[in-house]
């Protein structure tokens, strides 16, 4: 069993912390007053922000409400290309993220650096990941499903696990294997 140790320490500290992560963002979510911020205030805020910078590459563009459903239409040009929903406002990955990360803890301060450093990093990923798929679907609308099922998941998951691999192989000691005397 102690052979084992690191192991279930590591699985548990994860669970652990990605339940508690996801509970809370669930309860914020439940209690969030969309009133003033549609559908929640992470949701609008993304969605905002990517038309702030769709504007910024010389595309007009407009965010608004959508009418029948918790989300936020963009619209490109007058042309409705996508809806910005709660999963886009990237705050599940960044809960997964940060779930490893402590898992995979090391010094308090040096976690809490690479976690917001990180943090940020995939906020922005996921800023110009979003103005990239409406661009894209701005111009090749029959590409749809490719652009946004395989190609920009494959971009913020893999932004995430290269980051995982960062983290344990440059900055967390914790786990690192002693080095073996040589002959």
């Amino acid at each position: 069993m102690s052979k084992y140790k690191l192991v279930i320490k590591f699985i548990l500290t994860f669970l652990l912390v990605y339940a508690v992560l996801s509970f809370s963002y669930k309860l914020y979510l439940d209690y969030s007053d969309g009133s003033k911020y549609y559908p929640d205030y992470f949701t609008n805020l993304v969605a905002k922000q990517s038309t702030t910078l769709l504007n910024a590459v010389g595309y007009e563009t407009l965010v608004e409400p959508h009418p029948d459903e918790a989300s936020m239409m963009v619209y490109v040009n007058r042309k409705y290309v996508a809806r910005v929903i709660e999963g886009c406002n990237g705050i599940s990955v960044l809960i997964l993220f940060i779930s490893f990360v402590i898992a995979f803890n090391d010094k308090y301060k040096r976690t809490a650096l690479f976690l917001l450093g990180g943090s940020v990093l995939i906020y922005s990923v996921n800023l110009i990941r979003i103005v990239l798929l409406s661009i894209g679907l701005f111009h090749y609308p029959w590409r749809r499903d490719v652009l946004h099922t395989v190609i920009f998941p494959l971009a913020i998951y893999g932004l995430v696990f290269v980051l995982w691999m960062v983290w344990v192989n440059h900055f967390s000691k914790q786990y690192k294997p002693k080095p073996t005397p040589s002959v």
